[in-house]
């Protein structure tokens, strides 16, 4: 556990006994709401990570490294926009991932479309987000994502 994890969760038992020595019966309810609430997102959430976990270990850092070299140009752009779009990681993963590619000849430009769509794309979780905030809305803010990560691409092609 890094340090950055054990501040959070120092500042979340914190403020939990704070809201314990301030009105004991409201935070036990709160306690229990949110206890309820991941009980019934956890049939949501266990295929997901199921599927995130599938997807991890077919899409290695050292595929990724040689699809996405310097020279691989706009092939490479999309090919990391795709790839990122079908995966999911959080940004703690995310950037030291973008790192070791980077260090290990990927270009900016492909990382940098790689990464944005990683964190802002989310075809993984399209089954759940759907059933929250419905069709529609999903497949416009994938899209919104995606042109995004693109136009991050280009700034980053255009500035390096």
């Amino acid at each position: 556990m890094d340090l950055s994890t054990i501040i959070i969760y120092g500042i979340a038992l914190a403020l939990l006994i704070v809201s314990l020595v301030k009105d004991r019966g409201k935070t036990k309810k709160a306690i229990k709401k949110g206890w309820m609430a991941f009980i019934k997102i956890l049939p949501v959430l266990i295929p997901l990570f199921l599927i995130v976990g599938i997807v991890l270990s077919l899409v290695t850092p050292a595929m990724i490294k040689q699809v996405m070299g310097e020279e691989s140009g706009i092939i490479g752009v999309l090919i990391g926009m795709v790839i990122g779009s079908v995966a999911f990681m959080p940004p703690f993963v995310t950037f030291p991932l973008g790192a070791e590619l980077l260090s290990n000849g990927a270009g900016y430009p492909q990382v940098a479309a790689f990464m944005t769509t990683l964190m802002a794309v989310g075809l993984v979780y399209w089954s759940a987000e759907t059933k929250f905030f419905g069709s529609k809305a999903v497949i416009l803010r994938n899209s919104m994502a995606f042109i995004a990560s693109g136009i991050v691409a280009f700034v980053v092609w255009m500035v390096m």
